[in-house]
C-alpha cells in the first residue's frame, strides 16, 4: 500500500508548488538578487529535509510491513499446525489429503493422510452428501462441530464438547411445576368417620413424601385433595422412564383396603416464567381429569402433550350435582339462541344419532328450532335402519339437514352442539365449528385435539355412552313435554350399542338412565331390529375375525388382505367379536376401509387401556374402545406399527 507521500494527487500537487515558488523566486531574483538568491537557499533547504522525511517514512512503512506479513505468515502456521481447531482436506473419494495436528490427535494416529472417511468417522459422509453447513457429531467422547467448505472440500473442527455440557446442565436444571390430585377424594371420604380419613390421608401423603424424597421432587400440600410439585427436566426425565409408576403404588395400596384411591398429576415444563409453568400444569392437571383421570398430563410451551397411566376405568360418579347444573346451563344457552344445531361425528353410529335426538328434544322443550346436520351417504346400516324410523314421523325428519343447508341456516345467534366427539377433525362439517357459541357433550377420553374454545363442555369418560349423558340432561330439563317412543328408543339403542348389550361400561347410572328412557316408552324390540345385521354382513365379519393371530399376552390381531376393503362399522363389530372369544383381553382389527385409508379397531375388557396404544397410532377413543386411521401406509406397515406400539404399551408395565 503506498504512503501519502508517495500517492500520484500528492506528487502533482508538490510539483506544482514548487513550480509556483521558483517561479516567485525567479521574479524577486529579478528585482531584488540578494534577497532571491538567500529565500532561493532557505527554499532548497526546506525541499531537502522533506525529501529526507519521505525517504524515512518510506523506510519505517516497508519495515513495518515486512515485520508484519511475517508475523501474520507465523501466526497462520501456529493457528494451521498448533491451535486447538481441527482442520481437514479431503478429495471426491472422501480420501484424507491433509489434516493439521490437532485434528490427526482427535482420532489419535500418527497421521490421517491416505484414510478414508469412511473408516474415520462415517457420520462425516452424511454431512458431505447432504445440503448441510454445520452439525454437531459424536468423535472419540466428544462433540465436534463439524464446518463444512464445499467448493474447498474442506471441514473444520470446533471441540464443543464443554458448551454442549453446559447446555444439557442448564436443559436439566431448568424448573418444572406439577400439580397432584387425588381424583375422587370427595366421594370416597364422604361419610367416614375422622380416624378413617385421617388414616388415608396419611397412606396417601406417606407413599407420596417417599416418592418425592426418592426422587428429588419438592411437594407441598395446599388442600385436602391437591398437591404442589417442584422439579426440574433431569427428575422428569427419569420419572418418564419409569412411567410414573407412583401411579400404579397409589392405586394398589390403597386397593387393598378397598379404597380405590387414584391420582391425576398435571405437569408444566419448557417455559421460562414461572406463571407460564403455573398454567401449563394447570391446563395439564385438567386435560388429565378430563381423560378420566389416574393418569398424568405433561404439557411443553411448543403445546405438545405426553400422557402416562390411565390404566384404570374412570370411577363413576356418585352424585348427579354436575348433569343438573349442566342441563340448566344448557337450557339458557338454547333460550339464547335462535336456532340450535346438532352435529356428531363423521360415520355417525347409533350413540351419536341417538343423543343428538336427545339434545334435539332439549331443544324442543325449551321453545327453540332446532335442526340435526346428518351427511345421508355417510351412514350404516343400522342408523339407516333408525332414519327409515324416522321419516315415518314428518316433524321429526324435517329437522334432519345436510351440512351444507346448516351453513345456510346458521347465524351469529345460533347454537352448536357437537355430541360424541370433541375433535375438531372428526365432526360431520367441520366448518360450523366457527360458530361463536359451541357446546360439547362428550363421554371420550379427552385427547390433545380439542375444539377450541366451546363454551359449555360436558365430558364424563365413566359414562357409557354420550346418549346416557344426554338421557340425564334430559331428566333435568323442565316436565311438560314427554319424549315420544322413537326418541326414547334412540337413546335406548345408543346406550346398548356401546356397552354391547349392557356388558361393557356399565355403571349404575347406566341402567338408571335405561330405566328412565323405558319409563318413557322405548321400545326394547325395535332397538333389536335396529341393530340386526345381514346375512352377507356376519360372513364378512366371519372373514375378518379368521385371520386373528395371539400376538402377546392375551392380545389378537386380525387384518384383512392388501386389496379387500371393509366399512368401519364392520371392522369394529370384527373387534368386538374378537374380544368375545376365551383368552383374549384385548383385540386389534386392521383393514383397508372403501377410501383407501388403512383403519384399526381396538376393545379391550378393560385390563389393558387401548386408547393409550391407539393414541400412539395417532387415534383416540376411549379405556375399552378405541380407533385409529393411518394414510398412506399399507395393511403390512400398519400391522408393524401397531406391534410396536403395543410393545412400547406393554413396557411401561402391567395394570393392576
Amino acid at each position: 500500500m503506498p504512503s501519502f507521500f508517495e500517492k500520484p494527487m500528492f506528487r502533482y500537487s508538490m510539483y506544482g508548488f514548487i513550480a509556483l515558488i521558483i517561479l516567485l523566486i525567479g521574479l524577486l531574483t529579478y528585482f531584488q538578487w540578494v534577497i532571491g538568491i538567500l529565500t532561493f537557499l532557505m527554499f532548497a533547504a526546506i525541499v531537502i529535509v522533506l525529501i529526507k522525511a519521505q525517504i524515512q517514512v518510506k523506510q519505517e512503512m516497508e519495515a513495518y510491513i515486512s515485520t508484519l506479513s511475517y508475523r501474520i505468515k507465523k501466526v497462520g502456521e501456529e493457528a494451521l499446525m498448533e491451535m486447538p481447531i481441527g482442520i481437514m482436506l479431503f478429495n471426491d473419494d472422501y480420501i484424507v489429503e491433509w489434516s493439521n495436528p490437532y485434528m490427526t490427535s482427535c482420532f489419535e494416529e500418527d497421521s490421517l493422510v491416505g484414510k478414508s472417511l469412511y473408516d474415520l468417522a462415517d457420520s462425516l459422509i452424511p454431512i458431505i452428501k447432504q445440503e448441510v453447513e454445520t452439525e454437531v457429531i459424536n468423535l472419540q467422547e466428544r462433540k465436534l462441530k463439524v464446518v463444512l467448505k464445499r467448493e474447498e472440500r474442506l471441514l473444520y473442527f470446533f471441540d464443543v464438547t464443554e458448551q454442549t455440557e453446559i447446555e444439557k446442565l442448564y436443559e436439566d436444571e431448568r424448573t418444572v411445576l406439577g400439580v397432584i390430585f387425588l381424583d375422587n377424594y370427595d366421594e370416597i371420604t364422604q361419610g367416614m368417620d375422622d380416624q378413617t380419613k385421617s388414616n388415608i390421608n396419611s397412606q396417601v401423603t406417606a407413599i407420596l413424601n417417599k416418592w418425592s424424597k426418592d426422587n428429588g421432587v419438592f411437594i407441598k400440600r395446599t388442600s385436602s385433595e391437591r398437591f404442589i410439585a417442584i422439579l426440574n427436566e433431569n427428575i422428569l426425565k427419569h420419572l418418564e422412564k419409569n412411567k410414573f409408576s407412583v401411579l400404579d403404588e397409589v392405586r394398589e395400596r390403597t386397593s387393598k383396603h378397598t379404597i380405590p384411591l387414584t391420582l391425576s398429576i398435571g405437569i408444566g415444563s419448557g417455559a421460562a416464567s414461572l406463571p407460564e409453568l403455573g398454567a401449563l400444569a394447570q391446563s395439564s392437571l385438567d386435560l388429565a381429569l378430563g381423560r378420566g383421570g389416574d393418569q398424568v398430563a405433561i404439557k411443553q410451551q411448543n403445546g405438545k402433550v405426553k400422557f402416562f397411566g390411565g390404566k384404570s376405568n374412570p370411577m363413576e360418579k356418585r352424585t348427579r350435582v354436575r348433569a343438573r347444573v349442566i342441563s340448566h346451563a344448557l337450557k339458557e344457552l338454547v333460550t339464547e339462541s335462535d336456532r340450535v344445531f346438532i352435529m356428531g361425528h363423521k360415520s355417525p353410529d347409533m350413540d351419536a344419532v341417538g343423543a343428538a335426538i336427545g339434545i334435539l328434544k332439549v331443544t324442543e322443550i325449551n321453545g327453540k328450532d332446532g335442526y340435526i346436520v346428518l351427511d345421508p351417504s355417510d351412514i350404516d346400516t343400522g342408523v339407516k335402519r333408525l332414519l327409515d324410523e324416522v321419516e315415518k314421523q314428518t316433524d321429526l325428519w324435517s329437522r334432519f339437514v345436510t351440512p351444507e343447508q346448516a351453513m345456510e341456516l346458521a347465524t351469529d345467534e345460533s347454537l352448536l352442539v357437537v355430541v360424541d366427539t370433541h375433535k375438531p377433525s372428526l365432526v360431520i362439517e367441520e366448518r360450523l365449528l366457527k360458530m361463536e357459541r359451541v357446546v360439547v357433550i362428550d363421554h371420550h377420553r379427552r385427547g390433545e385435539e380439542f375444539i377450541n374454545d366451546p363454551i359449555l363442555v360436558y365430558m364424563e369418560p365413566y359414562a357409557s355412552s354420550t346418549s346416557e349423558l344426554v338421557t340425564e340432561l334430559l331428566e333435568y330439563q323442565p316436565k311438560h313435554t314427554k319424549i315420544d317412543m322413537l326418541e326414547s328408543t334412540a337413546l335406548l339403542a345408543g346406550i346398548i350399542v356401546d356397552t354391547k348389550s349392557f356388558t361393557l361400561r356399565t355403571g349404575a347410572r347406566t341402567f338408571d338412565a335405561a330405566s328412565y328412557l323405558r319409563s318413557q316408552g322405548a321400545d326394547t324390540v325395535l332397538v333389536q331390529r335396529l341393530l340386526k345385521e345381514d346375512l352377507d354382513t356376519f360372513v364378512m365379519r366371519a372373514k375378518l375375525v379368521e385371520t386373528a393371530q395371539m400376538y402377546r399376552d392375551g392380545m389378537t390381531i386380525a387384518k384383512s388382505g392388501e386389496h379387500e376393503a371393509f366399512n368401519q362399522v364392520l371392522i369394529a363389530q370384527a373387534a368386538d367379536t374378537l374380544l368375545s372369544l376365551n383368552g383374549v383381553t384385548a383385540s386389534f382389527v386392521i383393514s383397508k376401509r372403501q377410501d383407501g385409508v388403512i383403519a384399526i379397531s381396538a376393545r379391550s375388557l378393560g385390563s389393558t387401556n387401548v386408547q393409550i396404544i391407539m393414541e400412539m397410532l395417532g387415534g383416540g377413543g376411549h379405556l375399552t374402545n378405541a380407533a385409529t386411521q393411518l394414510y398412506d401406509t399399507t395393511i403390512e406397515e400398519a400391522e408393524h406399527a401397531l406391534h410396536e406400539a403395543i410393545d412400547e404399551y406393554l413396557e411401561g408395565g402391567k395394570p393392576s
